[in-house]
């Protein structure tokens, strides 16, 4: 009961409610990033969502579109902005996927919707991180976000799925707000972000 209507339900009324509280600074950080990126301040892509059914995910743009001399971009070392390290430190960029809750595609906590490219890449065991929607935060962000390994992150992920509740999304809520006030594991070991899953093998 709680996975399929008290928590559709809480997500949507807290998705409400944050856009009335923030959309002064959701207005401020658009049309700074609209200037600091020429007029195209909204990162919006296709991501799997629940059952893998694709969707457009859309974020606030952290990199440029800088490109080397033979057309291709940049590392996203050398594209990230000093205004997108900002906003991933403190979170800021995902504030837009409350459009996404709103609309159904997302919740406030669930595994991280990742690139499309990686569907066909997942164990049969890993592939059950589809099994409920993505969400803004959860149980792998908490526990490493980007500072973890691909097979660490996939296996929280998976815990989730499988001991969703309400007092483990109130767990994670509260260890979001210490991981964001900290700004732990926004990056990997070896990448600004995160490297690319390329499979199990």
């Amino acid at each position: 009961m709680y996975k399929n209507i008290v928590k559709v339900l809480i997500d949507f009324i807290i998705a409400i409610f944050l856009l009335l509280i923030l959309s002064p600074l959701l207005v401020i950080v658009t049309v700074l990033l609209a200037i600091a990126n020429k007029g195209k301040p909204f990162f919006i892509q296709s991501r799997p969502g629940k059952n893998e059914k694709i969707f457009k995910i859309i974020k606030f743009k952290t990199m440029n579109d800088n490109k080397d001399s033979k057309g291709n971009l940049l590392s996203d070392e050398k594209r990230l902005t000093n205004l997108g390290k900002f906003m991933r430190k403190t979170s800021i960029d995902e504030l837009l996927q409350i459009f996404n809750v709103l609309k159904g595609d997302m919740s406030f906590i669930g595994p991280r919707p990742l690139l499309i490219e990686y569907l066909d890449l997942y164990s049969f065991e890993q592939k059950k991180r589809h099994l409920i929607k993505p969400g803004i935060t959860g149980w792998a962000q908490v526990n490493g976000r980007n500072a973890i390994s691909w097979n660490e992150k996939f296996k929280l992920d998976v815990f989730y799925v499988q001991h969703i509740s309400f007092l483990l999304d109130l767990k994670i809520l509260f260890q979001t707000i210490k991981k964001v006030i900290m700004r732990e594991g926004i990056s990997s070991a070896t990448s600004a972000t995160k490297e690319y899953f390329k499979g199990n093998n």
